[in-house]
């Protein structure tokens, strides 16, 4: 008996496919990676051997987990953002896909100066899919071709780069598609619609001029002249899996190869430790989490603005949790700082009642899955979205950090412990996890998907490589206006010429 079930075992384990998969991370915004890193860690448990090029390898050794990564200066510059670099102005949104692109070159360099990179360039390994982040650039790309693999795209924006719906043929329409740079959310009106439309060409020009020729350059340089266009590279590309969900995100039309897959990173909350939890727990009116993120640090805070939420904290019977990076002269009772905190298992306690936050996408996912509303303070990329996008929604409020007064800071905060408030807060909640597997498990089946069919190109439209004239109807309605004006013409000549007989037997019959 025992030697039937080992062999039933043995059989089962050699039905597992296990899959060699790449994944390319050119950007070095920790956050992006972030959003994605628990699918590659699960991944690598299920026995699927992963090779990860990012800027973050991981602290431990993980079983089937290959790190690749550069030892840069690109890295630590990115660790911090001063506040006010940016104010969603059109200004900085011109500006800022102008600095992304050529941000984008400096990543790609460090990337292909790192000795692995080139080994691995070298190696005559083979991959069944390789998984990459679509943002400013595609340089690493290069390895898709060379291995011969499916690509699956991820975006840890909601919304992604203008170009990447092209590659699945998915509509693009900017009448109500948002561009990623543009800061709104909800209908557009005309001059919204102009925008968005010029915005949209504006980065698809940027990207056309500036990123491509730079990937193809670097591409042929360390693979070869004989690699095509990154452009016709990145058409491979059976799926994106995107880190957004209808209920907070604006809802788009998408093909089956658009899979939204909000909340890879969220897992079970785990224990808080005892100084924290017993902060919590003791604060008889609840309590306020205040983070504005890993890159933003609490130097980089304006003395003035800094009194002004010590005020207001000190106004309120709340107790405050509040990230913050070194000593807090004048600080109240009330309130507790340390370096670093526990977010998602501080947000997710019963007693937590807001959470006051720059609005990036992992911390307003995270507010969203424990049903804590925000007040959200929008300072870079597309954290100005993602907070009109959760006021919409019921989720929070918006908080101009630079324009609003302390009266305002007050009355808001209030508002958001206002029971109704906090009730509509779990009404969203309840939306985003109503779903038929949990999102992890969905960007495990579809990697696996893709690579068991060896691609997923049957999951595309046909918009695939289409010409944009033919995308657009341009021929199909160049063809009807020669065909309705043509119709025209014969008819006016046959009106005419009937005209004339009939007019030429008129004066006949009058003379006679």
């Amino acid at each position: 008996m025992k030697t039937q079930t080992l062999c039933f075992i043995l059989f089962i384990i050699s039905q597992i496919e296990c899959y060699k998969i790449l994944v390319l991370f050119v950007h070095p915004g920790k956050s992006h990676f972030l959003a994605f890193e628990p699918l590659f860690k699960a991944l690598a448990e299920k026995q699927h051997e992963i090779t990860v090029v990012s800027y973050f390898p991981q602290k431990e050794t993980i079983a089937n987990y290959t790190d690749i990564s550069p030892k840069s200066k690109v890295f630590t510059y990115t660790e911090e953002i001063v506040l006010g670099n940016y104010d969603g102005s059109w200004i900085s949104t011109i500006k800022s896909a102008l600095v992304l692109a050529e941000f984008s070159k400096i990543s790609c360099k460090e990337h292909f100066s790192t000795k692995e990179v080139q080994n691995l360039i070298k190696s005559d390994v083979k991959f069944d899919v390789v998984i990459y982040e679509i943002f400013a650039s595609d340089c690493l790309l290069g390895f898709a071709h060379k291995f011969k693999a499916p690509l699956i795209g991820v975006s840890t924006p909601g919304t992604v780069m203008p170009w990447a719906y092209d590659r699945v043929g998915n509509p693009s329409n900017p009448s109500f598609i948002l561009n990623q740079f543009y800061n709104h959310y909800g209908p557009f009106d005309f001059s919204e619609r102009l925008y968005n439309t010029i915005l949209d060409v504006y980065t698809r020009t940027i990207y056309r001029l500036l990123t491509v020729p730079f990937d193809n350059e670097i591409i042929r340089k360390h693979f070869g002249n004989d690699v095509p266009d990154v452009q016709e590279i990145v058409m491979n590309t059976s799926m994106i899996l995107l880190n957004s969900h209808f209920s907070l995100s604006q809802p788009f039309p998408q093909v089956p190869a658009i899979v939204e897959v909000c909340g890879v990173h969220i897992q079970n909350p785990k224990q808080l430790s005892q100084n924290i939890e017993k902060w919590i727990n003791e604060s008889t009116h609840g309590v306020i989490y205040f983070s504005m993120g890993s890159m933003i640090k609490g130097h980089t805070f304006p003395e003035e603005k800094r009194n002004m939420f010590l005020r207001v904290f000190k106004r309120l019977p709340q107790r405050v949790l509040w990230k913050w990076e070194s000593d807090m002269p004048g600080k109240p009772d009330n309130i507790m700082i340390q370096r670093w905190m526990p977010q998602y298992d501080i947000l997710c306690h019963p007693n937590v009642k807001a959470f006051i936050s720059h609005g990036g996408m992992l911390g307003t996912t995270e507010t969203v899955q424990c049903g804590v509303p925000a007040l959200v303070m929008p300072q870079f990329g597309d954290q100005f979205t993602n907070a009109k996008a959760l006021e919409a929604s019921g989720g929070g409020l918006i908080f101009d950090f630079w324009r609003d007064d302390e009266e305002t800071l007050y009355n808001k905060l209030k508002q958001l412990l206002e029971p109704s408030f906090q009730q509509k807060a779990k009404q969203l909640s309840a939306r985003f996890k109503d779903r038929p597997l949990p999102p992890l498990e969905t960007a495990i089946y579809w990697v696996e998907y893709v690579a068991r069919h060896g691609g997923a190109h049957h999951m595309r439209t046909a918009a695939v490589g289409m010409p944009l004239y033919k995308y657009l109807l341009l021929d199909v309605i160049a063809f009807l206006l020669a065909v309705i004006t043509a119709i025209l013409w014969i008819t006016y000549r046959i009106v005419k010429f009937v005209g004339r007989k009939i007019i030429g037997q008129s004066i006949k019959v009058k003379t006679n």
